[in-house]
């Protein structure tokens, strides 16, 4: 019996030896998009200005020139208008003021981290001098493709 399938046992076991070494030189080389960097790690992105920065997936990036950014302040008036649909007994309702700052994150959707500011509903004697302004944070989460927007929590900022 051994003599009937030595032959072929031992060019699947040639095979297997140059298998195993073809997968040992390919996971061994070097990423070719790691080359293309400044070090080499391949942990770092070329962004469209030139510069190089590290980038997290899924991780909380800073939302620039909040004040400017349209869809940031629609959402802070959704995330105070729907804090007052909520709102059950005890305190004013809120007036939007302005998102101070955003950070937005990638999930199933965007998650977006708004701080918010608002006044008590009735404040106009305090308009504009933003002494009767609270800062809130909010957290929104946005599904372009349902067409929709959840508030998952808006309290009191903690002081810093």
């Amino acid at each position: 019996m051994i003599r009937k399938y030595g032959g072929a046992m031992a060019r699947l076991l040639g095979a297997c030896c140059i298998l195993l070494a073809v997968v040992m030189l390919v996971a061994a080389a070097p990423s070719a998009r790691a080359d293309d960097e400044p070090n080499g790690s391949g942990a770092r992105i070329r962004q469209p200005s030139g510069e190089w920065r590290g980038r997290k997936v899924g991780a909380r990036t800073e939302v620039r020139d909040v004040e400017g950014d349209e869809e940031v302040q629609e959402l802070g008036r959704f995330s105070v208008a729907e804090y007052n649909r909520r709102r059950v007994g005890g305190g004013g309702r809120l007036e939007f003021a302005r998102v101070v700052a955003a950070q937005r994150q990638v999930v199933s959707g965007l998650k977006y981290y708004l701080r918010v500011a608002a006044e008590e509903e009735g404040g106009a004697e305090n308009a504009g001098s933003g002494e009767g302004e609270r800062v809130f944070d909010a957290v929104v989460v946005v599904k372009p493709w349902l067409e929709s927007r959840t508030l998952l929590r808006f309290a009191p900022a903690a002081p810093k």
